[in-house]
């Protein structure tokens, strides 16, 4: 299922009760937004979770249901509580002021009219499909792992990052299966380590019969490395790319085989 919004890959086998959620990936970005930006941020959305969509595309064919969002982080960010200031800082506002680097985003600020604008149009509607996506899980398979998928750069060192609010939206069980999955594919993993989890993960993670783990792997591990330092949106294409993508199939293999044993 695709809409404007949100795209929704179905199982192309026997679904498993793994939900995958891309909220960071877009780059859309609508042009009565598109004009208020500066052009730097525009041309660059930084921090943004790269192409996850072209690195993960093997996952339906594992049975597992995935969940990608179409529009930038920067039109609204899915993974932030709805509590006020709605428009602030980067690591807390629904709508970001500055990136992460403190840059501006803005010739243009938004109204608070506009923000809630925008949090009907984007926000509501995102949270109501992934809602209804682990419900129809929950009913089909008893309970549901949701894993929330990001990428990053800078702040830890490490490849991989796992966070489940320090152990309060996944078991530890659950934790050591997806760790150990990493580990045998020679990624290099640590827990909790800065990136704990975000509101997605500590929202559903609440859910009864959900099992929610961030899982955070870093830009060089995937990119390109003459790509890293652009001031543009990074290509993708590489080998490296390829090889990276391998790798994380024959870990998501060994998850969903690990994960339907329990």
């Amino acid at each position: 299922m695709t809409t404007d919004l949100f795209t929704v890959l179905s199982p192309e086998s026997s679904s498993v009760p793994i939900l995958a959620n891309l909220p960071h990936s877009g780059l859309q970005v609508p042009d009565s937004i598109a004009r208020t930006f500066t052009t730097e941020q525009l041309q660059t959305l930084p921090n943004s979770d790269w192409h996850l969509q072209p690195l993960y595309d093997f996952l339906p064919s594992l049975g597992i249901t995935l969940m990608q969002a179409n529009y930038s982080r920067y039109v609204v960010d899915l993974n932030r509580a709805l509590k006020p200031p709605l428009f602030g800082s980067f690591w807390s506002a629904v709508v970001p002021e500055q990136t992460a680097f403190k840059q501006d985003i803005y010739t243009t600020k938004p109204t608070e009219k506009e923000v809630q604008a925008r949090i009907k149009q984007y926000y509501d509607p995102y949270h109501q499909q992934l809602s209804k996506l682990l419900n129809e899980a929950i009913a089909q398979h008893g309970k549901v792992y949701l894993l929330d998928l990001h990428s990053f750069m800078g702040l830890i060192s490490d490849e991989v990052c796992l966070g489940n609010a320090r152990g309060k939206t996944c078991s530890e069980s659950t934790l050591d299966i997806i760790s150990e999955s990493f580990s045998n594919q020679a990624f290099q993993v640590v827990k909790n380590k800065v990136f704990t989890g975000g509101y997605i993960t500590r929202h559903y993670g609440q859910y009864p019969s959900v099992e929610a783990l961030q899982i955070e792997i870093r830009y060089p591990v995937y990119l390109p490395d003459d790509q890293l330092e652009v001031q543009a949106i990074p290509h993708w294409r590489s080998p490296k790319f390829k090889k990276a993508k391998c790798k994380l199939e024959a870990v998501f293999i060994e998850i969903v085989n690990q994960l339907i044993k329990k």
